[in-house]
């Protein structure tokens, strides 16, 4: 028989509960036992102790045991002298309710029996009866062992009744408690594997309530952010496969168009349109490229070879390279760098390939008579690289998109330019790599800066 997880739970807790309460009324039944015992002992010791100044007299009168020696009826008329009114109005005390006195007994001064209960030896609970501070002999008692009177086991058998009854009416409570906190408790569990039996089959829009703030709370919570990356991640991959698909069918087309334009002997295969569909093609090549190398720090599959890098030397190093595209372009190139080296962990090909990215979106997005600005300096453990141009700028709510793959702030910003929308995403990857962290911000100058942060050696 399969039961379920309810069924499981609520069963493991009651039978623990079951378990402790039957352990706990055992335990209770035990030391109430010994409890009692040990109250009719010291029952007993009371009626020794009421008893001793009567044997005591008894035995001034007569200066020996000689008579009482195996004299029962004398021992019983001594213990108990003639009842007055007051001990009638008053009663019996606990001491001869607890049948005591039918234990005792009398030892003499060698601790031989005298009279009374025979049981009784120098091993039984015992007070010394002393005259003129001599220890002429002991009165004795057999101590409770066992309840063995009819009215006491009657009363202990009530009393365990009770128990049981408190016992039982006990579990039925936590029985009733634990079936609802194992239901409240399964409930919840129930949502999330529904909501997970949902995600699995490609519904990324599942959602859980979290309820209470606790362990599953916090798992609901868990599921839910889960869930909103895997429909962002499913959105992005549409938005991405979309933007592959655009940006290789341009090229593609103007290459058919003009094979079939010579084909169709309306254009001759000229020098020019061979050229024109050469270039068409190292478009394609450089988009393919940046794809592959996008996928390579996506996946976390590209190489670092990290070394100590002199990242002052390093960007002079990428400016330089490109100082005669700035110049053709009617663009200013400048350098704010420290004197001192800014030393860093890091790939040296990987790092030019960002900074050369970085100065080449400048390069293509800046207007001719611009400039652009390049800062370094070293706080604390930090180094800090801004790269700013002057206009065009980028809007506020624009800047934080900057670095998805294939967007362009303006559609007039496009292969025109040489861009694939993929340079900047290439970029973050880079850097995040490097344990580093980039941002775009508004530039002083009127354009665009790209800041970037990176932890100091």
């Amino acid at each position: 028989m399969r039961f379920s997880l309810t069924t499981k739970l609520f069963l493991a807790i009651l039978t623990v509960c079951a378990a402790v309460m039957v352990m706990q009324t055992m335990a209770m039944r035990y030391g109430f036992e010994q409890g009692f015992l040990g109250y009719l002992n010291d029952q007993g010791r009371q009626s020794m102790n009421e008893a001793r100044p009567l044997i005591t007299a008894a035995y001034k009168k007569h200066n020996n045991w000689d008579f009482m020696r195996n004299n029962l009826s004398t021992w019983i008329q001594t213990l108990r002298p003639p009842i007055t009114a007051a001990e009638i109005r008053r009663g019996p005390s606990a001491a001869d309710q607890s049948g005591a006195i039918v234990r005792m007994g009398l030892l003499d001064e060698n601790l031989s029996w005298v009279s009374g209960n025979p049981s009784v030896n120098k091993d039984s609970m015992r007070l010394p009866i002393i005259v003129d501070k001599n220890t002429v002999g002991w009165i004795a008692m057999v101590p409770f062992e066992d309840v063995l009177a009819p009215g006491e086991s009657r009363f202990l058998e009530s009393q365990l009744r009770i128990m049981i009854l408190i016992a039982t009416v006990s579990l039925v409570i936590v029985a009733v408690f634990t079936f609802l906190i194992a239901r409240s408790i399964l409930r919840r569990v129930r949502n999330l594997a529904k909501g997970t039996h949902i995600l699995a089959k490609g519904d990324y829009t599942s959602r859980i309530a979290p309820g209470a703030r606790d362990e599953l709370g916090t798992l609901a919570d868990d599921f839910n952010r889960m869930a909103q990356a895997l429909e962002n991640n499913e959105r992005t991959r549409r938005a991405f496969m979309a933007d592959i698909s655009h940006e290789l069918r341009t090229p593609l087309a103007v290459i058919q168009a003009e094979i079939e334009a010579i084909q169709d002997n309306i254009r001759s295969a000229s020098p020019e349109s061979l050229s024109m569909m050469h270039g068409e093609v190292q478009q394609l090549n450089t988009l393919i490229g940046n794809l592959h190398q996008l996928s390579l720090t996506d996946a976390g599959f590209q190489q670092y070879r990290m070394v100590t890098l002199d990242l002052t030397s390093l960007i002079r190093h990428a400016a330089t390279s490109m100082n005669v595209r700035f110049q053709q372009a009617d663009l200013s190139l400048q350098l704010d760098l420290p004197s001192y080296a800014l030393y860093l962990k890091g790939d040296e090909s990987r790092l030019q390939q960002l900074f050369s990215n970085l100065l080449e979106n400048a390069l293509r997005y800046t207007d001719s008579g611009g400039q652009v600005l390049i800062r370094g300096e070293k706080q604390s453990d930090t180094i800090t690289i801004s790269i700013a141009d002057s206009p065009p700028g980028v809007t506020p709510e624009k800047l934080d998109r900057l670095f998805e793959r294939f967007y362009r702030v303006e559609e007039s910003r496009n292969r025109a330019s040489g861009g694939s929308g993929l340079g900047l995403a290439i970029c973050r990857n880079i850097v995040e790599a490097h344990n580093g962290k980039i941002q775009a911000h508004a530039s002083a100058l009127g354009g665009l800066e790209i800041r970037l942060q990176f932890p100091a050696l």
